[in-house]
């Protein structure tokens, strides 16, 4: 078998550098849940890493908004750093295949969507 430029599609190194996970590897759904004794409306948020290569991936930045919740939320599962910038998981790789949730409340949704990752 020559071992010259063939398709090198089940190599496990890591011909593709960096791009061997990219934004759409992280999957976010959320859905409304029960209502605060108060009335507020809730919020579960799980975000999950579907990285078909395997591969961990950290520092994952959403773009969130003005982010708030009536219910605290685990700052280590997901703070907002600034307008439109939310951590997830304290920065630390979210495994492949693993999920983070958690719930938030507020009087409406916050639309989240990724703006950067880092493959580990």
């Amino acid at each position: 078998a020559g071992t010259g430029t063939g398709s090198g599609m089940v190599e496990p190194n890591r011909i593709w550098g960096d791009n061997k996970c990219s934004k759409s590897d992280i999957v976010i759904s959320q859905g409304p849940t029960a209502p605060l004794p108060s009335g507020i409306p809730t919020y579960t948020v799980e975000i999950m890493n579907m990285c078909v290569s395997g591969c961990d991936i950290s520092r994952i930045h959403l773009t969130c908004g003005w982010f708030s919740s009536a219910r605290l939320i685990n700052p280590k599962l997901f703070k907002r750093l600034r307008y439109n910038d939310c951590l997830v998981n304290d920065g630390r790789p979210l495994l492949n295949g693993a999920t983070i949730s958690f719930q938030y409340a507020n009087t409406f949704l916050y639309p989240l969507s990724v703006s950067s990752v880092s493959c580990i």
